[in-house]
């Protein structure tokens, strides 16, 4: 004759314990499965708005600034910025990072002859080696000379990066966005070439990391710069 407590081993309340250990599992498992779907539809209607935003011609600029910073990259940044700055759109101009070999003084000079002059006058450098330097020399220099507002310089898919940067450094700052759009870019739709598509989307979480980083740190750190010891001051270019 079987034991009390042997019958209500089998049958009692322990036997159905592996059944609902499974059950739990199998609810984990859709919420999880629920939870990833819901992240890449918002990943995904991020990146649409995000590609939405991003202009696909240059604008026409309908004010002036203080002053003038390009973020080094391309060529083409570079020589954007020294038309606005020779057509008077600034003050002064910042090329902000060592990106390009066509980033100094003598090279600019040499490519155009026609900004000589204004290269000696009027253009400062500096050395910033990422993003986030640029936006802190680029606060370095505002506030030496005392601008208000700038025109930002940089290419159309690394613009809402940027200005995040720039406006988290300078919150009182105006920033007037100048997108500087690629021959490449502006003849075929970027989607249709694998490079292009992994820069963009590449950009975009680039995007959300610093977006993410400005929202748990609201406010910037005066002496943030002391964590990025590879930015150097910016220097001024005067005649000699």
């Amino acid at each position: 004759m079987p034991r009390p407590e042997a019958e209500g081993e089998a049958g009692g309340p322990a036997a159905g314990r592996p059944a609902r250990a499974a059950g739990l599992l199998r609810r984990i498992g859709s919420w999880t499965v629920a939870l990833a779907a819901v992240a890449v539809l918002l990943l995904g209607a991020g990146f649409g708005w995000f590609v939405w935003r991003l202009p696909a011609e240059e604008v026409a600029l309908d004010r002036n600034a203080d002053g003038i910073v390009v973020l080094t990259g391309g060529a083409s940044r570079i020589f954007d910025a020294m038309e606005l700055l020779a057509a008077g759109r600034g003050k002064r101009l910042l090329i902000s990072g060592a990106a390009n070999p066509a980033s100094t003084s003598g090279e600019i000079s040499r490519l155009d002859p026609r900004y000589a002059r204004i290269v000696g006058c009027c253009v400062d450098f500096d050395g910033s080696q990422n993003t986030v330097e640029n936006a802190m020399e680029t606060r370095r220099w505002a506030d030496r000379h005392g601008f208000h507002s700038l025109i930002v310089v940089t290419s159309s898919y690394h613009m809402p990066r940027a200005l995040a940067e720039i406006s988290h450094q300078l919150p009182a700052a105006a920033l007037v966005p100048f997108p500087v759009i690629a021959d490449k870019v502006r003849a075929e739709a970027w989607w249709t070439r694998a490079t292009s598509a992994r820069l963009v989307f590449s950009e975009y979480l680039k995007y959300l990391a610093v977006q993410t980083r400005i929202w748990l740190n609201s406010a910037p750190d005066p002496s943030s710069a002391a964590a990025y010891p590879s930015a150097t001051r910016t220097k001024s270019i005067h005649p000699s």
